[in-house]
């Protein structure tokens, strides 16, 4: 059976990695994606659920059975150590659920993984379970314009969540590949991703 090669895709908000990572599975990669879990997880009958009731209370589990979001992102505000209590619920059950997906893909006979982590260069502990890095960049006020047009946030909102992340320099730093998506039409960003495709076995 032929290796299976890992990939790590990762971006700022608004840098079109999630587009980047449609295009690849377009092309036949497995990809899987880390948000989404993480989502699943809070959600209604998630994994994470009993545990978030039994350490942070009642009050922030929605009547639907889900994690209450804005309570959560309250609390996270007032209380930095909430946000890694939270973490240290979700975070396994996310690397749980990945790796489980990984493994399904190579049985599968998947020739490559790309793994969509938004926060592969803060998380720190990911480089050395990856082949390559594909980073996704743009200019910061290409980013702030997409999410506006996009999310309805104000221009503070999306510059104080770009300040949180990693910055284009850190990310470039980590990165074996760059895509640099700005001013780019999709037909011309699709021509990149097949630029870079061959050397992930697509």
């Amino acid at each position: 059976m032929q290796p299976c090669l890992r990939i790590g895709l990762t971006g700022g908000i608004g840098s079109g990695k999630s587009t980047v990572a449609q295009m690849l599975q377009d092309l036949g990669a497995t990809v899987v994606d880390a948000d989404a879990i993480s989502r699943a997880a809070t959600a209604a009958g998630g994994s994470a659920i009993e545990a978030i009731r039994a350490t942070f209370g009642a009050q922030f589990i929605t009547t639907e059975g889900a994690m209450d979001r804005d309570r959560m992102r309250a609390l996270a505000f007032s209380e930095p150590d909430a946000k890694k209590r939270l973490e240290a619920i979700v975070h396994p059950l996310v690397g749980q659920a990945i790796e489980a997906q990984f493994q399904a893909a190579q049985a599968a006979g998947s020739r490559c993984v790309v793994f969509d982590i938004p926060l592969l260069v803060e998380s720190g502990h990911w480089r050395h379970r990856l082949d390559q890095i594909l980073v996704v960049d743009c200019l910061e006020d290409t980013q702030v314009a997409r999410v506006l047009a996009r999310n309805g946030l104000d221009e503070a909102t999306v510059r104080k969540v770009i300040q949180t992340q990693a910055s284009r320099t850190e990310r470039l730093a980590v990165a074996d590949w760059v895509i640099f998506n700005d001013g780019l039409t999709l037909d011309q960003l699709r021509a990149e991703v097949r630029k870079i495709a061959p050397h992930f076995g697509l």
